[in-house]
């Protein structure tokens, strides 16, 4: 079966029961994945195997962490914009990207004359101050790459949800 006409095929009941039991995110345990299979009464390898199959089915995309940096006291939360060579903003993204201060590092296009920024990295402080301080060291590391750089920083929270299923099939409902 090709991979079109098997995501688009009728989830199984316990795929359903798998989705539902996520949705809300991943149980916040040593081993969730055998948490989920305890919920679901199967074994924490056909938990992966069920989960695999889905990312191969084209069903999952991917499972990702997604914190809540103010509730960790990260208060300050500033995506820095970069200025740099295009024809080095591909290293120098990745040096900027494995930093421990940067939590995502990637490549925009310009949008000149009003943006001329290509490489975004956001970083998250308890204060301003260390997030200016982070942005400084980033700053020194580009050194003459970099043309121009400013920190957006965050006014609010957005929710970030994943993949969400109705209670009943739209199939079963009348």
């Amino acid at each position: 079966m090709s991979a079109a006409l098997q995501a688009s095929a009728p989830l199984s009941a316990l795929e359903r029961h798998l989705i539902a039991a996520t949705q809300q995110g991943m149980p916040l345990v040593a081993k969730p994945y055998e948490a989920l299979g305890a919920l679901l009464g199967i074994s924490e390898t056909e938990v992966l195997h069920l989960m695999q199959d889905m990312q191969d089915r084209g069903l999952i995309r991917r499972i990702g962490a997604v914190p809540n940096h103010y509730r960790l006291g990260y208060l300050a939360n500033g995506m820095t914009v970069w200025d740099v060579d295009d024809a080095l903003v591909d290293e120098i993204g990745e040096r900027i990207g494995s930093l421990a201060c940067v939590s995502h590092c990637y490549r925009r296009p310009r949008h000149l004359p009003q943006w001329p920024y290509n490489l975004f990295a956001m970083l998250h402080g308890r204060s301003r101050e260390e997030v200016e301080a982070q942005a400084q060291q980033i700053r020194q590391l580009l050194g003459d790459a970099c043309r121009a750089n400013d920190i957006l920083y965050s006014s609010a929270i957005l929710k970030k949800t994943g993949l969400r299923l109705s209670a009943r099939p739209a199939a079963l409902e009348d």
